[in-house]
């Protein structure tokens, strides 16, 4: 198993061959000058895969304790894993939609999201996905806003919904033009 060293609210693998093969045969994470910085949802699902332990302060973390930092360190993190969890599980491509105001992007099975040069359709983002627990309420602006965000690079927008059962509902949503 791979060793991952927490460093503030991101999670990183040191070893540049272990890197290189969560990175490029995984598409997990972001190399930095041989350094594979991974986000807290991805770090959270290689635990559960059993590819990477995490350490703080040189220590083990269990699952468990992996969690419950993770958890500490951003309030939404439960409802963001768990959506991420669950387009992994049904082999999309996911990585983070910072840059996009939103929380995750998603890829197609089988696209390199890491490709360079000119890029098919079905090789851009296909979706922007928010995730958001059932009982947050929403204005209809920020709705708007995500929604043209999306539209700006040619996404779907999507808002996962995790339910008190940590069940995910998908709800896309499109601008409607009379």
């Amino acid at each position: 198993m791979r060793e991952a060293k927490l460093l503030n609210d991101s999670v990183h693998i040191p070893d540049s061959d272990a890197a290189e093969d969560v990175h490029s045969e995984l598409y997990y994470g972001k190399m930095r000058e041989g350094v594979l910085e991974l986000s807290l949802p991805e770090a959270m699902h290689l635990v559960d895969r059993q590819e990477i332990e995490v350490l703080e302060n040189g220590e083990k973390l269990s699952r468990e304790e992996t969690f419950e930092t993770f958890c500490s360190q951003d309030g939404d993190f439960d409802q963001k894993y768990t959506v991420y969890n669950d387009l992994r599980d049904r082999g999309f491509i996911v990585k983070t939609g910072f840059k996009f105001g939103t929380h995750f992007r998603t890829y197609p099975r089988g696209v390199n999201p890491y490709k360079e040069g000119p890029k098919t359709n079905q090789e851009h983002t296909q979706r922007l996905v928010h995730a958001v627990h059932e009982s947050r309420e929403w204005s209809m602006e920020e709705i708007s806003r995500l929604v043209r965000l999306a539209e700006n690079v040619r996404a779907d927008f999507v808002f996962g919904v995790v339910d008190s059962e940590h069940d995910v509902t998908y709800y896309e949503i499109d601008r409607l033009t009379p």
